[in-house]
């Protein structure tokens, strides 16, 4: 038998298809045998059978006259080989996924085969047979629609009382393998979309609605060891920490995607069931306790604000962002109280492991004990958040804060991750749509331009209180507009969670809330001890509540910012004799630009996933000496950042409007007896080749290699902003000229004789320009960090006078390059005296983006070859 099966035949022919299944009823028990002949028929007959559907109807015809489907199930049932399931499964998968023929799909899903198939026993400790038994499923899935549905259900009174594909689909949800999870979700999402109202009451019907508590679980548990996973970072940081956290983060959002596909379906009820189980389980419980911080604990802050913020802005509920904005007028002994007396009732810290726990063959299962709709939150046991310590190891007078309240402390007080982290809390607030404008008013984050609208409606309908306000310095909706959203609201999470709300926030006028707030984000630029990206954000919060006017800050606010805008200044106009001032006028442009771009972005900046991967910076000892200029760099960048933000607020609170481009100067004309007139250096920067002439040049030796000195004529040249120490070859066939051969930047150079040698003079060699390091690119700031020592080069001089000369010449020209900064930054240093002069994009300094600049040269001399 088995050698005819070989015999030459047309390979996509009816007769190919007859033989094939003729043969196969011939197999009575598979075996080591014939399980190879087997596999190559399943095979062969799903070629056929989609080759049938796009050619031949007759193939099909055939299959269904013959009943290969029940052919299918008897080879399966006959065989205990592995093989042999797994090309079953795939030979049905490529049917269903190709078969384009509406009445072939409706044969293939109209007897029970397909769900004999799906409910099998298959061993799932095989994991390619999980993941050919995903697909398979999955290729169900993908036929479903309001046609095809009813026939993979079972039904009792036009009710479904039974969906195999639904049931085994929702056991591999949680499954550790991404290709199988991923199946399984496509499934339920499929079935979500199809809208057929007797499937969907049967998925929110118990017990298949515990469904989405138990997602819910899941979930939390997955932020549980993500907070692990942040705390082991910020305490033992590795090389890979970066990528590990966006692996961690790329699968918490990719579960909240999937939660809002699931409320997309508009299933009804189930929007209800996941906002339930999210503030029941998540919300309440661990991420609003967890935001008072404690010594240790600091990683639960950081990671809960980041986990609000997405939930916030992925999972698109009406009341569930109602109902978070509701909880932060709640004081956070509130959450903790009423956590920690569940924890003490009935619900034990099993939630995570016996509610979602996977069996032997990777699928879910349910046991007797589950946090359904009606207990209590479960606990999150011993391995992560402890939100009941919180409250007790805190000083009790904060334990009255309200969430709001909290938020704002962090502001004031808290370290970069928690501004920030506090910081995007609110701006998602801000532009999350499903939020009432009501609830934003009420907390205080309400934009001006809205307020305006709203009021302006209200005056154009006759109400005399909106035209009242509109004019208004201090208009706000007023408390009877708000006190209906918010008491609907928190009377919802009194009756249905039962938590308390002792706090007086609820009946507090908005106007105050605003007021704390805006007089919040002056005290937070006052701030000396945060980043300037995270002072930019504050910024964006600032202008989006606040638009076009300066009229809600008072004379304590406006005197702040000065005070702050000076003591900025001041340490700005160090910079202009520091390490880097060449690219000062540059760095300054730019950095404007750029602020005004990030002020008026309608969006903040950043992805709230920034607040978990910390900015590199040099400033470490481990990564480079605090002495050396790119730590002075970083340090510069930094200050014009805060400055340039200071700046522009200053602008904004004298009701100006904010230029296009900062009030720098034009580059000035250069004195007729410069060294850069006198060298023949103009009108352009030292290229290697470039003639100059050795008027003012001082002969020396330096040594690149040991013991192979070379001698030159050495420069100090400075050209507007710029400026360059040159080492120059004399050309013997043209007397006081010569070719440049070296050239590094003067600023920075740090000019020092060497005690023991008078003759020598050390240079230290900067790059030309700043390196911009992104928080997210680790091997960026590895490459940039290898690249982070200086350069140095020693000078050999004639005599000690020469060496004094050369002293003098880099000390006199470095003064004329800082004289020439300060005098194009004046306006912009003085802003009360300034008359908008006219600005001018700089062009005689590199541009700090670039890394390192071709010419630049990094070496390190040998003294003994120096003598």
């Amino acid at each position: 038998m088995w050698s005819s099966f070989w015999r030459s035949r047309n390979r996509f022919s009816l007769d190919e298809l007859r033989y094939l299944t003729d043969q196969l009823a011939k197999v009575q028990i598979v075996n080591d045998v014939n399980k190879d002949f087997v596999v190559e028929a399943l095979r062969s007959i799903a070629e056929l059978i989609t080759y049938g559907d796009q050619h031949d109807p007759s193939f099909f015809e055939f299959f269904m006259e013959r009943q290969v489907m029940g052919e299918f199930v008897r080879i399966l049932k006959q065989s205990t080989t592995v093989s042999v399931s797994i090309q079953l499964l795939q030979t049905v998968s490529i049917m269903i996924q190709n078969l384009k023929s509406e009445h072939a799909i409706y044969y293939m899903f109209s007897n029970e085969h397909m769900n004999y198939l799906i409910t099998y026993s298959f061993d799932f400790r095989n994991e390619e047979l999980l993941l050919y038994y995903a697909s398979f499923l999955r290729a169900i899935s993908g036929k479903l629609n309001e046609n095809t549905i009813p026939l993979l259900v079972k039904t009792r009174n036009e009710e479904v009382v039974s969906f195999p594909l639904y049931v085994e689909a929702i056991r591999f949800v949680f499954h550790e393998e991404k290709m199988v999870r991923t199946a399984a979700r496509t499934v339920t999402l499929q079935v979500y979309h199809v809208g057929d109202e007797s499937v969907n009451r049967y998925i929110t019907s118990a017990p298949h609605a515990d469904y989405f508590s138990s997602m819910i679980s899941f979930f939390r548990k997955q932020c549980v060891d993500f907070n692990t996973l942040i705390s082991d970072t910020l305490t033992n940081p590795r090389s890979d920490c970066t990528s590990t956290i966006l692996a961690a983060v790329y699968e918490i959002e990719d579960n909240l995607c999937y939660f809002s596909d699931i409320v997309s379906a508009g299933i009804p009820g189930v929007a209800r069931l996941m906002t339930d189980s999210i503030l029941m389980l998540l919300i309440f419980p661990l991420l609003l306790p967890s935001l008072r911080i404690v010594a240790e604990m600091q990683s639960g802050v950081v990671t809960s604000l980041y986990l609000l913020c997405c939930i916030l802005r992925i999972v698109k509920i009406k009341d569930l962002a109602n109902a978070i904005a509701a909880a932060l007028f709640y004081p956070l002994e509130a959450f903790a109280k009423s956590y920690r007396g569940k924890v003490n009732g009935h619900i034990s810290d099993r939630c995570f492991t016996s509610e979602s726990r996977e069996s032997d063959d990777g699928r879910l299962t349910n046991n007797n004990t589950k946090c359904s709709m009606d207990n209590a939150p479960c606990s999150s046991g011993s391995s992560g958040f402890h939100p009941e310590h919180v409250i007790t190891q805190n000083d009790c007078s904060d334990s009255n804060l309200a969430v709001r309240e909290v938020l704002l402390a962090y502001l004031k007080q808290g370290d970069d991750l928690e501004v920030l982290g506090s910081l995007n809390v609110l701006a998602t607030l801000l532009q999350t749509k499903e939020l009432d404008e009501s609830m934003l008013d009420g907390l205080g984050i309400l934009p001006q331009r809205k307020q305006h609208k709203k009021l302006l409606l209200q005056a154009l309908v006759g109400e005399a209180s909106g035209e009242e306000q509109l004019f208004s310095s201090e208009s706000s909706l007023t408390k009877d507009d708000i006190s209906g959203e918010l008491d609907a609201y928190v009377g919802k999470i009194k009756e249905q969670f039962g938590v308390l709300c002792p706090s007086s926030e609820v009946g507090t006028s908005p106007h105050v809330h605003r007021f704390q707030v805006l007089d919040t984000l002056v005290s937070l630029f006052c701030r000396s001890n945060l980043s300037a990206e995270t002072l930019w954000d504050g910024g964006w919060l600032l202008r989006q509540l606040l638009p076009y006017s300066e009229a809600e800050f008072n004379n304590h606010h406006l005197e702040l910012l000065k005070v702050s805008y000076k003591n900025c200044a001041s340490a700005l106009v160090e910079e202009v004799k520091g390490v880097w001032s060449d690219l000062l006028v540059t760095v300054l442009y730019d950095e404007w630009i750029n602020c005004k771009r990030a002020m008026e972005s309608p969006s903040p900046r950043k992805d709230p996933k920034c607040l978990l991967i910390p900015p590199q910076k040099f400033s470490s000892e481990d990564d480079v000496p605090a002495v050396s200029s790119l730590a002075a760099g970083e340090r510069m960048h930094e200050l014009v950042k805060v400055f340039v933000l200071l700046h522009q607020l200053q602008i904004f609170t004298l009701g100006r409007p904010l230029p296009e481009q900062p009030p720098i100067l034009p580059p000035g004309d250069l004195p007729v007896d410069s060294r850069a007139q006198t060298s023949g250096l103009d009108a352009s920067c030292p290229i290697a080749g470039t003639e100059v002439s050795l008027v003012n040049a001082v002969p020396c030796r330096i040594a690149f290699e040991r013991g192979k000195d070379r001698h030159f004529c050495f420069l100090a040249i400075s050209l507007g902003t710029s400026g360059w120490l040159v080492l120059v070859e004399e050309m013997p066939l043209k007397k006081r000229c010569g070719l440049v051969r070296l050239a590094a930047p003067l600023a920075g150079s740090n000019p020092r004789i060497d005690e023991k040698y008078p003759r020598w003079l050390h240079l230290r060699i900067r790059p030309y320009s700043l390196a911009p390091l992104d928080p997210a690119d680790s091997q960026g700031y590895q490459k940039t960090k290898s690249k982070a020592s200086d350069g140095r080069w020693t000078l050999a001089f004639r005599d000690e006078e020469s060496c004094k000369t050369a002293l003098h010449m880099i000390e006199e020209e470095f003064n004329h390059l800082s004289d020439e900064v300060h005098r194009r930054l004046k306006p912009l240093l003085n802003l009360e005296n300034s008359t908008s002069p006219s600005v001018h994009e700089p062009e005689d300094s590199p541009s700090y983006s670039t890394l390192l600049s071709p010419f630049t040269c990094l070496t390190t001399t040998d003294r003994s070859s120096q003598g």
